[in-house]
């Protein structure tokens, strides 16, 4: 695994189950233990925080990158390698996604479920090459891949599109699947007939 650095998308609240939590931790712990630095929403609290403070007790790279208007709520984390303010949420998305390889969901609300989906579009119009998943923590995503598969099943996303987003429950599993996985062939993504 090359990766300079893996995007991960995560809740500003912690959850009900402690799992989530330990699951953001033992994530940032895997990536430190693959010399891959962390780029993540920027935030203090809730899954961002845990995965930020664990990433930085194993020494690793810790990039945020939040708006203005959050940062001002005094939910930028200030301990981190290098905090990024920019000035609107799209700002944030673009350099998230620059600065990374990789792009990992923990859970979250919808702001996690907005940012994952769109990077989902993005792979599929051919805009990057890079591998997505969701750590499936206690099958808090099983009913979003249920929906996906529903929706292939249904002809709304095609089976080659489905196999952009990849799932585990274990981070050491779930970043072996996203190191072997390999973009599409070919120069288009989509067929002209076909939705996005």
């Amino acid at each position: 695994m090359s990766w300079r650095r893996v995007c991960v998308y995560a809740g500003a609240s912690a959850g009900e189950d402690p799992a989530y939590r330990e699951s953001a931790e033992a994530l940032a712990e895997s990536l430190a233990r693959r010399r891959a630095g962390i780029v993540y929403g920027g935030g203090s609290i809730g899954l961002m925080g845990a995965l930020a403070d664990a990433s930085l007790a194993a020494g690793n790279e810790v990039i945020g990158v939040i708006p203005r208007f959050l940062d001002e709520r005094e939910v930028g984390h200030r301990g981190v390698t290098r905090l990024h303010v920019v000035e609107t949420m799209h700002e944030r998305k673009m350099l998230m996604a620059d600065l990374s390889d990789a792009f990992i969901a923990l859970p979250g609300g919808f702001g996690t479920l907005e940012e994952l989906v769109e990077i989902l579009t993005w792979s599929q119009l051919g805009l990057h090459r890079k591998p997505i998943g969701l750590l499936d923590v206690r099958g808090y995503w099983a009913p979003l891949v249920r929906l996906i598969d529903h929706a292939t099943e249904e002809s709304f996303i095609a089976a080659r599109h489905r196999a952009l987003l990849l799932s585990a429950r274990d981070p050491d599993e779930l970043l072996d699947a996203m190191a072997a996985w390999r973009p599409p062939s070919g120069n288009g993504w989509l067929h002209s007939d076909e939705e996005t």
